[in-house]
């Protein structure tokens, strides 16, 4: 039997970001409310979370076409979603990803951040689901964890997700207006 010998360790360098994303989708970072023209708009991630600034680059396009308060807290909600893929689920695996979608209405945006899932064995039935809960500590600042759905069921106007853990879809909608936000109270 032959046995293959392990690949040479390759250099580390230092590549912009947008050299990763491919050129048809490049107008999705670019940060200018001339980009924001859409309805429904999805993008894929790695599973790295070197690749976060990416993902702000990509929220703050999906709301340049609003003020830099409600801009803020869009992509704060957005990283905040992306990093619970990467920490949670097998999307912060090698070879995982995840996607952030994002839907556009007359009265807010939409983000849906569809996961891996955990690890495991078999696929809940519907009558299964498991969903999640905000921590209540969560917002206490000196929590140890717990803290980013709470930040979610605090900051959005409304929240939810799919219940199911092994391909999970957190989303969250921000109102233009920000209805039943505690943001503007903060």
């Amino acid at each position: 039997m032959r046995s293959l010998a392990p690949p040479p360790a390759l250099p580390e360098v230092t590549v912009p970001l947008m050299e990763l994303v491919h050129p048809y989708y490049r107008h999705y970072f670019t940060g200018s409310p001339d980009d924001a023209h859409y309805r429904v708009r999805r993008y894929d991630f790695g599973p790295s979370p070197l690749y976060l600034p990416l993902v702000r680059a990509y929220l703050g396009t999906l709301s340049a076409h609003r003020d830099d308060e409600y801009r803020h807290l869009f992509t704060l909600l957005g990283s905040e979603l992306a990093a619970n893929a990467l920490t949670h689920t097998r999307s912060g695996l090698p070879g995982g990803t995840y996607s952030l979608l994002a839907q556009r209405h007359r009265d807010g945006i939409t983000l849906t951040c569809r996961d891996e899932g955990r690890p495991t064995d078999r696929v809940l039935g519907h009558r299964e689901r498991e969903y999640l809960a905000p921590d209540p500590g969560g917002l206490d600042p000196s929590a140890e964890a717990g803290r980013g759905l709470a930040m979610i069921d605090a900051l959005s106007t409304r929240w939810g997700d799919n219940g199911q853990p092994s391909h999970r879809q957190v989303w969250c909608h921000l109102a233009y207006d920000f209805a039943d936000s505690a943001w503007p109270g903060l």
